[in-house]
């Protein structure tokens, strides 16, 4: 039998209450009754601890009836007490409070829980307490589950030995133990169902200055039995010097691998043998396609510095007209400059080679035409916003590629398809439109939710925006706040009736 804990109200004292108050008004009457009301009763405290919504005061008296109950505890007790660990709507001294006392019934139980749930919890107060916990009580079995945790970045971008998973590691394993334990555990993940402890590991060893000891790493033959992403990691370095920063661009590298895809590859890599090996280091994998379209477009832009390319692009902008984004949905002072110049110290040589790639594409009256029917599409549809990528063709053409969106939302927004980001690992670029109406030049350029995009993707992406009928403004953005107002274009028909 479940224990009980029943409280009784003495009915003629409260009635004394009552008449003596009443003179006092209805509005004191209900205060006063609310306050002197009865406690309900607990029949079953295993599934009301599971009820993150019942009162703090119903929880507490729940865990002290389970703690005051008959061992071993009941399943439901044992499932109430490991929701503690990521059921939301409990107060923080409880849940610990809860777990501490399962640890005492069963390590193991709470090892298996946390192990699961850990690396899930967003919250980051919570995580704080529940890293700390695990450190009070030497959790060293845990270690993977905070590593795998301490790979997700924190949007606050909170410095790396601040985090609570790097804290409770160097409380359980010393000063100098965390970055090792990162290596240990990347090492390790090699089974299938590792993949994305991997990619965090891969993540985070970057953000702990790694970088250069993840190329030397997979600058080695795999052994034998590696998993597939080590052979295209080691691949990818001997081909192109450069290795990917983030889990989109692992992925990107495993798509380049595939055979329909290797042409890419190996003009890639082709066109990557003829710079420099420090300029090969600073690639990312967003360059792969502009290289091989540099090769073929624009081979001297293969020699160039990037001091001549940073002039070349300055000279395609002067006497442009730039427009902006009026109410981009940026947090006040982190809106990024739409100048060249403001992002000079950020412009990688491989930012210069694409933009001067889309300044050439741009100039085609064949890409023009394309863009402005497809965008003429677009202002007809108030359901979304059309987008598609740009790439070359069989024939090394520049090529306008349209996708339908994988869902319409409204008509200021996107939805990237799957089929379209399969194209991207090719592309030059994402592009999509601000096309609601045709004088539209109060929303020209990327908005919060666009760089969020680009962030998230590492893609090289444009949007266009009509500025009236026959003109668009054109932006060029990646991820990291890079931001490149390139001008506007003009409908090929209007330029030749002019």
């Amino acid at each position: 039998m479940q224990p009980m804990i029943r409280t009784r109200c003495n009915a003629g004292s409260m009635s004394g209450v009552v008449r003596g108050l009443r003179a006092r008004g209805t509005a004191t009457l209900v205060v006063i009754m609310l306050a002197a009301g009865c406690q309900h009763t607990i029949t079953d405290p295993a599934a009301t601890l599971a009820r993150p919504n019942a009162s703090a005061s119903t929880h507490k008296r729940s865990l002290e009836m389970i703690m005051g109950g008959p061992q071993p505890l009941s399943e439901d007790s044992v499932d109430a007490l490991q929701g503690l660990a990521y059921r939301a709507g409990y107060q923080p001294d409880l849940r610990v409070e809860g777990l501490q006392f399962l640890l005492g019934c069963d390590r193991s139980v709470v090892v298996t829980t946390l192990r699961r749930r850990l690396p899930r919890v967003t919250d980051h107060d919570w995580l704080r307490r529940i890293c700390q916990f695990v450190s009070d009580n030497g959790l060293t079995e845990l270690d993977e589950a905070l590593v795998s945790s301490w790979g997700r970045p924190w949007a606050a971008g909170m410095p790396e030995d601040q985090r609570p998973e790097y804290l409770a590691l160097r409380a359980m394993h010393g000063p100098n133990a965390p970055a090792g334990i990162v290596w240990e555990t990347f090492r390790g993940a090699d089974r299938p169902s590792q993949k994305g402890l991997r990619f965090r590991c891969w993540e985070l060893l970057h953000r702990l200055g790694e970088r250069d000891a993840l190329i030397a790493m997979v600058s080695d033959p795999p052994a034998a039995g590696s998993h597939a992403a080590a052979r295209h990691l080691h691949d990818a370095v001997m081909a192109f010097g450069t290795v990917p920063w983030n889990r989109e661009e692992v992925l990107w590298i495993e798509k380049l691998a595939e055979p329909s895809r290797r042409a890419c590859w190996d003009a890639a890599a082709e066109a990557a043998a003829t710079i420099s090996r420090d300029r090969q280091q600073a690639l990312e994998i967003r360059d792969l396609p502009v290289l091989a379209a540099a090769a073929r477009h624009r081979p001297e832009l293969l020699t160039s510095d990037e001091a001549s390319l940073y002039a070349s692009v300055a000279s395609g902008l002067r006497n442009q007209r730039h427009f902006r984004e009026l109410d981009p949905g940026f947090l006040p002072g982190q809106e990024p400059s739409h100048r060249l110049d403001a992002h000079r110290d950020k412009l990688t040589w491989g930012d210069l080679v694409a933009m001067q790639i889309a300044q050439e594409a741009l100039t085609l009256p064949q890409v023009r035409a394309h863009l402005f029917s497809f965008a003429d599409r677009d202002i007809a549809d108030e359901t979304t916003e059309y987008g598609g990528v740009i790439d070359l063709d069989e024939q090394g053409r520049f090529n306008v590629r349209e996708f339908p969106p994988r869902m319409r939302v409204h008509d200021r927004r996107f939805e990237a398809s799957q089929d379209m980001f399969d194209a991207g690992y090719t592309a030059l670029f994402h592009f999509h439109y601000h096309a609601q109406k045709h004088r539209n030049s109060e929303h020209a350029g990327p908005g919060a939710g666009d760089m969020a995009y680009a962030d998230s993707t590492r893609a090289n992406c444009l949007v266009l925006t009509f500025v009236d009928e026959n003109t668009m403004n054109v932006d060029f953005y990646r991820h990291d706040g890079v931001l490149v107002d390139l001008g506007v274009i003009v409908r090929p028909s209007a330029r030749r009736d002019a």
